[in-house]
């Protein structure tokens, strides 16, 4: 991993430093990073800590513009519309580029027409957890009691066609199991009433149970990746008990087509730079995704169609039509 960082940043410096004075001067002007999600929501978080270094190495303001709505469609279209001037990123995730073309008939945007790849972020671990006082101690418990009362248990999640509500569907499916998911507008609001007792179980993104897993708050009875996930060393996967099962979200920048090769590798060195150094990966693993570095433009290019083919099959599995 050392290696391809380091391979990567020098690949990228050579090709700015043979570039004209202006591609070498990038950025002269502020960066702006636009968000499908709202103020305080986990993508946010990390994007204004990314953002905040990046404003640092490059001595300019970068602008995260949050137009959260529509399924991520708002904040999709705006930066597919955006100006393809090396000034205008989405900081994106797996919904908005890989998903959505699965759940609706219709976008206002193009994920593979309207964006061209830029860096990776990380992968992003989701959770099943239950409140600390109920009865559910672990997965066989959960997949017991649900068998023993069909229709019965309560998931909470951020809805149907959102990634976690596709896991409750896909796992439930997968185990023989009749669930009742319980849709709602934010991962805050999921987490809050599965706490209180209004719902008997939520599966959200590790870092939005986190801190109330920590707490005493939620229990954690299993994780959606094949291996444990950090700090939830002792959770078990979901594949213990489904043969392959192996999902996380990600999150990833990429920028609207047409803009210049020269911004693209600028960024993306420069955020390498950030992911692979010690100090900062620590901070973003306490509160975001697990990052490996933000690979090559080539290799997201790869990554995403990747994602598009197993998707585009995990939708006809269970049965998910677009709408």
């Amino acid at each position: 991993m050392k290696r391809r960082a380091f391979l990567v940043s020098t690949g990228a410096a050579a090709l700015v430093g043979g570039l004209p004075a202006w591609a070498q001067s990038w950025p002269d002007k502020p960066v702006k990073l636009i968000l499908s999600q709202p103020a305080g929501s986990g993508p946010d978080a990390m994007a204004r800590m990314l953002g905040e270094q990046l404003a640092r190495k490059w001595n300019q303001a970068v602008v995260v513009d949050n137009k959260p709505g529509g399924q991520n469609a708002i904040g999709a279209q705006a930066a597919a519309k955006a100006a393809p001037d090396g000034y205008n990123f989405y900081y994106a995730t797996t919904a908005a580029l890989v998903t959505n073309p699965y759940l609706f008939k219709t976008l206002p945007y193009d994920p593979r027409k309207d964006f061209v790849p830029v860096a990776m972020i990380g992968m992003v671990p989701f959770a099943l957890c239950v409140n600390t006082n109920s009865s559910i101690k672990s997965l066989a418990d959960l997949v017991a009691y649900a068998k023993a009362n069909p229709g019965k248990l309560t998931i909470a999640n951020e809805g149907p066609k959102t990634f976690g509500g596709m896991m409750t569907r896909l796992f439930a499916q997968q185990l023989g199991l009749q669930v009742n998911p319980v849709p709602y507008v934010s991962v805050g609001a999921a987490v809050v009433d599965t706490i209180g007792g209004q719902t008997e179980a939520v599966l959200v993104d590790v870092p939005a149970i986190m801190q109330m897993a920590k707490a005493g708050k939620l229990r954690p009875i299993a994780v959606t990746t094949a291996k444990p996930v950090f700090g939830l060393e002792s959770v078990p996967p979901m594949a213990t008990v489904i043969p392959g099962f192996d999902y996380a979200g990600w999150h990833g920048v990429v920028a609207p087509v047409g803009t210049p090769a020269a911004a693209i590798q600028r960024f993306n060195r420069d955020l390498d730079a950030l992911l692979t150094d010690k100090e900062m990966a620590a901070r973003i693993l306490a509160v975001g995704p697990i990052t490996e570095g933000a690979g090559t433009p080539e290799q997201m290019a790869g990554f995403l169609q990747a994602e598009h083919q197993r998707w585009s099959k995990l939708t006809r599995d269970v049965g998910i039509l677009p709408e």
